[in-house]
């Protein structure tokens, strides 16, 4: 499916001069750099950064490009992945007319980025499989309806998303469908980014944060046609990563033979915990998961939340999110935490009697 992006976007948004800065004025090699009105001296640091980053983490792309097979031109690098769905709703919504569709339980930023840039938002709840209901989202798009949000694996259930049925929607929403998978390296089945060349509508978000273990740098992805890529390089701040992030990330992304041990063995870990788990009195159930993090549904949540936290245990309290009642979130840990974590359940005293 082919659609007009232009059309799509806000009429401010189209006409937009994005802001010049120095670096986007002047690349390559200089002896002398006095376009910017940096500090010319250095930094207070054993690394200098007292030049500004490249605006277009061009480098960074390149690495990126290595490692997943998409060109630069198509690739977006924001402030977490969160920056990408903030500048979507900014360039495709306008206030307080457009809506977008998001599918709960799901991840929270879509409504909270939805609610600051005064986008209404339509929620249709996910079936009692964790699936997409093709036939309600279907009934709730109208004419105002520009983006769909899409979590798979999703967050909190740990579940992928049917691949079919996101291919509907890529086929017959004239908007966007952005299909964030921050936990794909967990996962069976395979990325959208391959689907990039046929669907110019669809928006792939990634993240360095999880498989990557680069959390504390902020650095998501938006994988995408070039008309919207060009749109959030056009809309985003100037140098919004740092030159430090950028220089890290270079360097992390030369590691892959170690990311890909740590995906097996966090795979390995998360089906010995949900085994482990299975055997204990105070758990009802625990959902499938393609993540790093299982879903599971006890006798008693909270109870058993506060306890964990009294030992320094934190997990996650979904029990009070749609669908996901009587449940804790449990990220999967080194194989010792993991340990702890069942020992502290496995001794919990409404379990034993006291």
């Amino acid at each position: 499916m082919t659609i007009n992006i232009q059309n799509l976007l806000r009429d401010n948004i189209r006409k937009l001069t994005p802001y010049s800065s120095a670096r986007d004025e002047f690349k390559g090699e200089a002896s002398i750099l006095l376009d910017a009105n940096e500090n010319a001296f250095g930094s207070p640091l054993p690394v200098n950064y007292n030049r500004y980053p490249d605006p277009l983490q061009l480098n960074l792309k390149e690495k990126v490009n290595q490692i997943k097979g998409v060109p630069t031109e198509h690739i977006f690098v924001g402030n977490g992945s969160d920056e990408a769905i903030d500048l979507l709703l900014r360039a495709f919504c306008r206030p307080g007319i457009d809506n977008i569709i998001i599918v709960p339980p799901t991840y929270g930023m879509y409504e909270v980025s939805a609610n600051i840039n005064d986008v209404l938002i339509k929620r249709v709840p996910l079936t009692t499989e964790f699936q997409l209901d093709l036939n309600s989202i279907a009934e709730t798009i109208d004419e105002n309806s520009k983006i769909i949000f899409i979590c798979s694996p999703n967050n909190p259930t740990g579940n992928s998303i049917n691949r079919a049925d996101i291919e509907t929607l890529l086929n017959n929403f004239n908007g966007i469908v952005v299909v964030d998978e921050a936990y794909i390296n967990f996962a069976k089945q395979r990325s959208f980014i391959q689907e990039l060349t046929e669907y110019n509508n669809l928006v792939v978000l990634q993240t360095l944060s999880k498989a990557w273990g680069l959390a504390g740098l902020r650095i998501g992805m938006a994988f995408a046609a070039r008309d919207i890529i060009d749109v959030l390089n056009k809309i985003k701040p100037p140098y919004n990563i740092n030159e430090a992030s950028q220089t890290l990330a270079i360097q992390a992304l030369e590691n892959v033979d170690e990311i890909n041990t740590w995906i097996k063995t966090t795979v390995r870990e998360r089906e010995k915990l949900v085994k482990d788990l299975s055997t204990l009195p105070l758990i009802q159930y625990i959902y499938p998961s393609e993540a790093n993090f299982i879903l599971v549904k006890m006798t008693t949540p909270r109870e058993i939340y506060k306890y964990l936290v009294e030992l320094g245990i934190i997990v996650r309290d979904r029990s009070s999110v749609i669908l996901c009642e009587g449940c804790l979130r449990i990220t999967i840990g080194t194989p010792e935490e993991n340990q702890q974590l069942l020992h502290a359940l496995r001794t919990y005293p409404l379990v034993n009697g006291q």
